[in-house]
């Protein structure tokens, strides 16, 4: 496979999925998320803060993914069938480094005390319906042979170029396996149909533009761990990659509107970033605490 292509620095923003998403959901979330240094009335620091916190279902979610690219990394080093009792050691003790080093939603707003063996308990059933998956024998078998040429969680962002247009699209496992590339996004909460299926043509036109491959030899799929495991695919080709790359610009310029200076990405003032109207969804926004008057 070819490289990675790479790409010069801009300031100019990238579009990706959860970025529109947090666009439409709620401009001010927005604004806190992608402009905090702009903000003239919230310190810089309080913002970060509260953007970083975490929650008991994201962290689960972070620490899964970060134990499933731990444990590929390793088979790119030996085929070796996997030690079940020092794989599951390692997960119990990373969960308990991360909840250790991170501030939750839960307990900031909610007093809660954080168990990380409440949430090691999640983990432990998304890695078990994995590794005892038909998709995992499948890598074991017709993969780890070619697991030179794996992506794992690539450095950077997944930067692209849809349309001419900078995105952001990083896959979360792409390897070959005869002459198709396969690509594989975990996911440890709800499907989502709309943003899945946003999300798989997205690493297709990744996938296409890096290593110049038709869509009709990428194969990506979604791959839910829990409550079990399933697994959600698209059907990519060029109409379909046609309509999304326009969705994408269209997007784009959606964002590029609340812009003063589109090629420095310096924002409007932040009363042009309105609340969200749905008051359920302020109620777990970790920015609520500066929200004043919601």
């Amino acid at each position: 496979m070819n490289a990675i292509k790479k790409f010069p620095y801009t300031d100019i923003l990238g579009w990706s999925v959860s970025r529109y998403d947090k666009f439409t959901n709620c401009k001010r979330q927005y604004f806190y998320d992608y402009y905090a240094k702009y903000d003239k009335e919230i310190p810089f620091e309080k913002i970060q803060f509260l953007k970083f916190l975490t929650s008991k279902a994201l962290e689960a979610g972070n620490i899964t993914h970060d134990i499933i690219r731990d444990m590929l990394e390793r088979f790119k080093k030996s085929s070796k069938p996997i030690n079940k009792d020092k794989f599951f050691k390692y997960a119990f003790d990373m969960t308990q480094k991360y909840c250790s080093s991170k501030v939750f939603f839960e307990s900031y707003y909610g007093n809660e005390i954080i168990s990380p063996s409440e949430i090691y308990a999640k983990i432990k059933i998304m890695l078990e319906n994995f590794i005892e998956s038909e998709r995992f024998k499948w890598i074991e078998k017709y993969a780890v042979a070619q697991s030179a040429f794996w992506i794992i969680e690539p450095e950077g962002f997944g930067e692209t170029r849809i349309n001419a247009y900078k995105a952001f699209c990083k896959v979360d496992f792409l390897f070959p396996v005869d002459d198709k590339i396969y690509i594989l996004d975990w996911k440890t909460g709800k499907p989502d149909e709309t943003k899945h299926n946003k999300q798989l043509t997205g690493y297709s036109l990744w996938a296409n533009y890096h290593f110049e491959k038709p869509a009709s030899d990428i194969s990506p799929a979604i791959v839910y761990l829990f409550p079990d495991y399933s697994e959600k695919r698209v059907q990519i080709d060029a109409k379909k990659i046609s309509d999304f790359a326009l969705n994408v610009e269209n997007e784009t310029k959606e964002m590029y509107s609340y812009l003063t200076d589109i090629n420095k990405n310096v924002p409007k003032d932040k009363k042009e970033f309105p609340f969200a109207e749905r008051s359920f969804f302020c109620k777990y926004c970790s920015y609520k605490e500066i929200c004043a008057g919601r």
